[in-house]
């Protein structure tokens, strides 16, 4: 009788767990539209094409990622080899001139006639699926220099390369990063792991003292002040809306540094737009939500039934996580500047795509994890993740 309580509180659990993840989902992705018509008033005053298409995109995510959570894990474990291949091949084809669009000096996108997609955004899914599975086909091997990490390793380098060739340094780092995390938490030795991330880290540092434009953009970033007309003159007005905001904000529509002020305000620097015209308070409430999502799967991993859902279920964690992590690192100065969206807000349809699905795959994840008791067996499987 006890035992069947405890599984029926944990099955609530779970319930409201996924009801907390898709209320906080919700309420970036509204916030997210709200300012990206705001911030696009001055790009085409009284126009709603930016909003429309931002709409257009989350239909298409919402209908991805109420897929992806309601396909069992196993079928979509089969699309695996097939996805990755898939994604390698499109990061590939993004390299050739007579495919890739270049746009800022960088040949990321592909365009179909109107609608363009970034491979690299869509990369990442098949990426954390292709590591999750590897690692927990090899668990066994997980100690082991050759199966349990050059092989894993291998698989992040060729994603990495590709996208830095296109060059994207900021995709690459989050691919790198998020790619580490993972095979240190599916058990990988230190000893492989430390050596690898410092020569990763000086060789990335390195490619980007070799190029001019993102030297300036971390040396600027150093001392603001003194280049807020030069290399540091986003992150300065981005700082200065977030200044103008105060506590409580400027009201919508109110905001003056999207006005030619702020480039890319729509996009990138979302975040500060957020600040000026909804203060202090609503930048705090992304921030919050962020972490309820965290925090919320996080404390739910206890009850997964095996390494691939784990992993999986971190992966995409991971991925969202990180990426806003970086978003408003950069805007608020603390990192150097670095054109990354900021997940379910702002402007770009891949990249709502791609963060509707990982949710979608967090949301399959806890729903099939409520349905498992939590036995001794199972919980021993998931502490190598620790």
């Amino acid at each position: 009788m006890i035992n069947v309580q405890k599984e029926e509180l944990a099955s609530g659990h779970s319930f409201y767990q996924r009801l907390l993840i898709i209320i906080s989902v919700s309420t970036l992705i509204l916030i997210g539209l709200i300012s990206i018509f705001s911030a696009t008033q001055s790009l085409d005053a009284g126009s709603y094409r930016f909003l429309e298409r931002q709409i257009i995109w989350l239909g298409i995510a919402v209908v991805a990622g109420v897929f992806v959570s309601l396909v069992s894990l196993e079928k979509l474990k089969k699309l695996i080899p097939l996805a990755a291949i898939a994604a390698v091949a499109f990061l590939v084809l993004v390299l050739l001139p007579q495919v890739g669009n270049m746009v800022n000096g960088s040949r990321r996108w592909i365009s179909f006639g109107a609608v363009g997609f970034q491979p690299s955004e869509f990369a990442k899914v098949p990426f954390v699926f292709l590591l999750a599975y590897y690692l927990s086909m090899n668990q066994r091997y997980l100690k082991t220099l050759l199966r349990g990490f050059v092989i894993p390793v291998g698989f992040i380098a060729l994603f990495c390369i590709l996208i830095l060739v296109e060059p994207d340094f900021g995709t690459c780092a989050l691919f790198g990063v998020v790619g580490m995390m993972i095979i240190y938490l599916a058990g990988a030795r230190l000893i492989y792991l430390v050596p690898t991330i410092i020569s990763g880290g000086t060789l990335f540092l390195y490619l980007i003292l070799q190029d001019q434009v993102r030297l300036r953009r971390l040396t600027s970033f150093l001392d603001v002040e003194a280049n807020k007309n030069d290399g540091a003159y986003q992150l300065y007005q981005g700082q200065m809306a977030f200044g103008n905001g105060g506590i409580m904000g400027v009201g919508a529509g109110n905001g003056r540094f999207q006005n030619s002020y702020l480039p890319e305000a729509h996009t990138d620097f979302i975040y500060s737009i957020i600040g000026e015209e909804f203060g202090f308070v609503v930048t705090c409430l992304v921030l919050v939500l962020f972490m309820i999502i965290f925090c919320t799967v996080i404390f739910s991993m206890r009850r997964a039934p095996n390494l691939f859902e784990a992993l999986l279920a971190l992966g995409s964690l991971l991925m969202i996580s990180m990426q806003a992590l970086v978003n408003m690192g950069v805007v608020t100065g603390l990192l150097p500047t670095k054109g990354m969206s900021l997940p379910f807000i702002s402007y770009g349809g891949s990249n709502l795509v791609v963060m509707c699905v990982f949710t979608g795959l967090l949301i399959n994840c806890l729903r099939s994890w409520e349905k498992l008791p939590m036995r001794a067996e199972r919980r021993k499987m998931v502490e190598i993740t620790s």
